[in-house]
């Protein structure tokens, strides 16, 4: 890809020709045959040659510098003298762009071409063969290039250190490339310098994930540049092979020589996506079908899948959504085991995949009896599934004043069930969502204004709570702190507030808290506790700073370097002992004030 000047005339620079995937460079329009147009190449101006289109080209790719061309040319003086001619041998010639192995305006002019297309250059002798001239070309002599670009090679340096050099054969389709996590079915061959085959796969190819590799080091790293269906040539340096030790005969490889360059035939026939669902690789979702579009399933929505569910070993211990019809539920309820839960909302409609769950979210460690047999304890789970449907809970922005009203009440009543059973995180999310359905920024009529208000309040004072229940302490303040903006001495806010600061060691804004609360509810049990353990807290807090500072003027008096290295002892010992307190505080303040729901 190259620029144009408002002169139709286009500059080839070090920044264009780095230019990122994607990236948008102004472009002149195409030459029509028989126009002519001059082309840049130095970013200063002082150097350019002239284009002439004999013929068009096919498509919009050019080669790039580092790529291996094959062209005819015919090179003549100005006067029409031939100097040189591939047509007249019959012989195409092949160069690698950017390395010197021809006139430098030969180059600058390929990177123009299309395949196909023939050209007329004419290159100032700067860009020819200068002040000395040679192959029949007089001094500071200017020259003309008939050129017809045959093909090309794509060539990339992997690794950017020429540890493996990629030829690229033939290109591949759009889909890739594949991730780390993704299985490949590829085929290749590989020999060493002396054309020795050391291995080769069998007809049908080799499956295994990017990340477990095979053969050697530089195949996963070449197969993540790759496309399905390209086919490429590595040249691969001994770092990135079998290094200076080589390696010794396996069953599937014979001996590979000390510092070996090895010369690979590889292509990627195909790769199914690997998605690690839960971020923690504990959920992993291997695409056998694309779905449809682009729209998954989301929390909430209303499900219809069908699937095999089995133990490692095959044994099939569940089947669903066939002879019965297929299976519907609801994603984020907890109508299935968690990890087909979170899957499905990761899956488009006529999606097919392969789901691996670790025991983390299947059964657990306890034995449970299904349809057709009984899945021991601490069992990875395979399901192969397939989403038939699925139905999208309705978002805020796509429903009416009285559905999103409707629609807030009802989560914060499924929160306040899941609070009141001990599942504290999903009982938040419902809370959540129900905050959202009434956000600040929702048009409700002036009508049920007050009640709104009052909802949001208590879903911020709700997921507060589930916040603390589960050691979130800063989502805590972030809810009581929405809640007090609104309601500058809402108790339940400034208290849950205070116990958060307590268990971030925020004496000084805990104490704030607690003291804006007892001036609106003097006589608030819960509130007075916690100004009781925080007295405590300060009063451990105050003997520590004491003990510090009285330590640091004894040592001082004495051996400098001795006290400083007790001092920082003693001063982790009772950060320790602080930390322990103030826990052990905090634990009863939470036994003793655990507010239900609002």
């Amino acid at each position: 890809m190259v620029a144009f000047k408002a002169s139709e005339a286009f500059r080839i620079d070090d920044d264009e020709l780095d230019e990122e995937p994607g990236e948008v460079i102004e472009s002149a329009p195409p030459l029509k045959v028989g126009e002519e147009r001059e082309i840049i190449t130095s970013s200063s101006g002082r150097s350019s040659l002239k284009k002439k289109l004999l013929k068009p080209g096919i498509g919009w790719d050019t080669p790039e510098f580092g790529d291996e061309v094959t062209v005819h040319y015919v090179g003549s003086l100005i006067d029409g003298t031939k100097f040189d001619s591939t047509r007249d041998k019959d012989e195409p010639f092949s160069s690698k762009l950017g390395y010197g192995q021809v006139v430098t305006g030969f180059d600058h002019a390929i990177i123009t071409m299309k395949k196909g297309e023939i050209a007329l250059f004419t290159l100032p002798p700067e860009l020819g063969y200068g002040a000395m001239g040679r192959n029949g070309v007089p001094p500071n002599c200017a020259i003309q290039l008939e050129v017809e670009l045959i093909s090309w090679i794509t060539v990339v340096d992997i690794c950017k250190d020429g540890g493996i050099i990629k030829r690229v054969m033939e290109k591949g389709e759009q889909a890739g490339p594949p991730g780390d996590l993704d299985e490949v079915l590829v085929k290749y061959q590989v020999r060493l310098d002396d054309g020795a085959i050391i291995a080769t796969t069998p007809e049908e190819g080799v499956e295994f994930h990017v990340k477990d590799g095979q053969f050697c080091p530089a195949l996963p790293k070449a197969l993540k540049t790759m496309r399905k269906g390209e086919k490429v040539n590595l040249i691969i340096q001994p770092q990135y092979a079998f290094g200076e030790m080589g390696s010794k005969s396996t069953n599937e490889f014979p001996s590979i020589p000390p510092c070996s360059v090895l010369n690979v035939d590889l292509e990627l026939v195909s790769f199914k996506p690997v998605i690690n669902v839960t971020d923690d690789s504990k959920v992993l979702k291997k695409i056998l079908r694309e779905g449809e579009g682009t729209l998954t399933a989301n929390e909430g929505a209303v499900v219809t899948v069908r699937y095999t569910a089995m133990l490692e070993d095959g044994t099939v211990f569940e089947k669903k959504g066939f002879d019965e019809g297929p299976l519907e539920f609801i994603t984020d309820e907890e109508q299935v085991i968690a990890g087909l839960d979170q899957a499905a909302v990761t899956m488009k409609k006529k999606e097919q995949a392969i789901l691996t769950i670790t025991p983390e979210y299947g059964f657990g460690s306890t034995a449970v009896k299904c349809d057709r047999a009984v899945v021991p304890p601490n069992s990875t789970l395979i399901y192969e599934i397939e989403m038939l449907d699925f139905i999208k809970e309705k978002a805020p922005w796509e429903m009416t004043s009285q559905e999103r009203l409707e629609a807030a009440e009802r989560k914060k009543e499924e929160g306040n069930l899941l609070f009141k059973d001990g599942k504290y995180l999903r009982a938040g999310k419902k809370y959540d969502k129900a905050a959202d359905y009434v956000h600040e920024d929702a048009p409700f009529g002036d009508d049920v204004e007050k009640l709104v208000k009052a909802l949001r309040v208590s879903c911020w004072l709700n997921g507060a709570a589930c916040s603390l229940k589960l050691n979130d302490f800063q989502e805590a303040i972030k809810l009581c702190s929405k809640v007090v903006d609104v309601e500058f001495l809402n108790v339940k806010a400034l208290y849950r507030r205070a116990q958060a600061y307590l268990r971030t060691a925020d004496l000084h804004l805990a104490e704030l808290d607690i003291k804006k609360a007892l001036e609106a509810d003097p006589h608030n049990r819960e509130v007075k506790l916690i100004q009781k353990n925080l007295k405590q807290l300060q009063a451990e807090s105050d003997k520590r700073d004491a003990k510090l500072y009285t330590n640091m003027f004894v040592q001082t008096t004495k051996d400098p370097s001795v006290g400083t290295k007790r001092l920082k002892v003693e001063k982790v010992e009772d950060d320790k002992r602080g930390e322990e307190v103030m826990t052990t505080e905090m634990e009863k303040v939470a036994v003793n004030s655990a507010p239900p729901p609002v």
